[in-house]
């Protein structure tokens, strides 16, 4: 392999600040769409060390991006986010990676080169799988680039790449049948925690979770006080499971199954999914018990469960505005929250943060909890803080709700049939109370008091966000969570 240029993290001052932005716009993983921004400055990370004479030159970058402010927030600092762009250099033009094409530019050592994005060529995704490889035998050389690679796994580095099209956020890149990369697009200074989570996993052997096999992390320079600055970690390679399902789709196809006979009840269909759902309720159990273990854990005193509860009641008064049909519902919604502040005391642990069907895979082998990265939209420091476990138990049940409301909606709209319309719908229901209650006695058995007015809470502040979302993006499926929250509690 050639020895690649490295050396601190720098501006790129002969690159194109608007040539970025242009392209960041026309990705699904950019989250300024909508939003007046600009690229304020262009970092080079260092040249990925895997490459052979007949590879193209790969460079990770770094696009800083700041927002304007909007007009109530004249006079507050800048909003200002990382994005992680690794760029392939080659010499002439690539038709095959027209659609990755970023721009052309003079580079200072190489000269005149055309730029694609890293992650859509398969010559570039070799030369990374070639780095990590070779960091698992020690021959990389020091760089501000940094492969960390666990024992027990040896690369495939023959394996060609798949970059996956459905990713939102990041951008993910199967090996064959070997391994996946997850690239993270956003990144922020610190431990990820979807691989912190990971790797603590891997290490105690648990079987539900895909084996981290490695990452990749830039060590940055100190400020100019000489103070050290976080590690910002920017990829992860794992275990690939080529045949496993998606838990929502697995889901969906139970509930077709169902509702396409609909004289049948849930617990007669060829398709029920009880028995997947017991055993999603024991993975997730286990993942906490883990988590629990390994991981700090603290009771928090009286202060903690109002404050809780005041948090749940403040996102139900700002729903109220923008969702009007939820007044029918307030004062019992306040009384679940009030309850909470009467329990005196929370327990808290690191939990998955964003956990839902989506975030599981059924393999040959059981079910895999995936993407502990946490909700997107907060803060790194937050993602990674102990909550309670009940917060994910309630995000599998609304899971469990939306998968046949969100089959059942979908036939409804083009059923005449007023009579088997109704009849799916009881369906629907029937597959999501028999679903939630296996998963909840497969979890954690016979609930106590607390347990059951924190659980009650928890799904109905997440119903409660749900209506929020629903009416800013997908207006017509609004009833969904506002027939969940008409029975919590009723």
């Amino acid at each position: 392999m050639n020895t690649p240029r490295s050396g601190s993290p720098s501006s790129a001052d002969h690159l194109d600040r608007k040539v970025f932005a242009d392209y960041l716009v026309r990705t699904r993983w950019f989250g300024g769409k909508g939003r007046s921004f600009e690229v304020t400055d262009i970092r080079v990370l260092a040249e990925l060390p895997g490459r052979l004479d007949d590879s193209p030159h790969v460079l990770d970058h770094l696009v800083e991006v700041t927002y304007a402010a909007a007009g109530d927030e004249a006079g507050r600092s800048p909003d200002v986010e990382l994005y992680q762009v690794p760029l392939a250099l080659y010499e002439h033009p690539q038709g095959r990676l027209d659609h990755a094409f970023i721009g052309w530019w003079e580079d200072p050592t190489l000269g005149w080169v055309h730029a694609y994005d890293a992650v859509h060529d398969r010559e570039a995704m070799a030369c990374l799988l070639r780095s990590f490889d070779a960091a698992a035998a020690g021959e990389l050389p020091e760089g501000p680039l940094a492969f960390r690679r666990l024992p027990g796994h040896d690369l495939d580095t023959t394996a060609h790449s798949t970059l996956f099209s459905g990713e939102q956020s990041n951008s993910s890149v199967a090996f064959g049948e070997d391994s996946l990369m997850k690239l993270f697009r956003k990144v922020t200074p610190g431990v990820n925690p979807d691989i912190e989570i990971h790797r603590a996993l891997t290490e105690v052997g648990s079987d539900h979770v895909a084996a981290l096999y490695g990452w990749l992390e830039v060590e940055t320079a100190a400020n100019a006080d000489g103070i050290a600055q976080p590690v910002m970690q920017l990829a992860m390679l794992q275990q690939f499971f080529r045949t496993a399902t998606d838990g929502w789709d697995l889901a969906l196809a139970s509930v077709r199954g169902l509702l396409g006979s609909p004289e049948l009840h849930a617990t007669d269909s060829g398709g029920d999914f009880a028995p997947e759902a017991t055993r999603l309720g024991e993975a997730v159990a286990d993942v906490h018990r883990l988590l629990a273990e390994h991981f700090p854990t603290e009771t928090r005193g009286p202060e903690a469960t109002v404050a809780l509860a005041a948090t749940m009641s403040e996102r139900l008064d700002r729903a109220l505005a923008v969702v009007p049909d939820l007044a029918a519902h307030a004062d019992r919604l306040r009384g679940i929250f009030g309850r909470v502040a009467e329990l005196g005391g929370l327990q808290v642990q690191r939990i998955h943060g964003d956990l839902h069907l989506g975030q599981t895979l059924r393999t040959s082998k059981g079910w895999k909890i995936v993407d502990f990265e946490g909700e997107p939209a907060k803060q790194l420091a937050e993602r990674t803080l102990p909550d309670s476990p009940w917060r994910d138990v309630a995000g599998m049940l609304r899971s469990f709700d939306y998968a046949p409301r969100s089959v059942e909606h979908s036939q409804a709209s083009g059923e005449s049939d007023a009579e088997l319309a109704e009849l799916r719908r009881m369906r629907a229901g029937e597959w999501a109370n028999r679903n939630r209650n296996h998963f909840i006695v497969a979890y954690g058995g016979d609930l106590t008091v607390e347990q059951r007015v924190l659980l009650d809470a928890y799904v109905a502040d997440k119903a409660v966000y749900e209506t929020v979302y629903e009416a800013r993006n997908r207006p017509g499926w609004l009833s969904i969570p506002l027939e969940a929250i008409a029975q919590i509690g009723a």
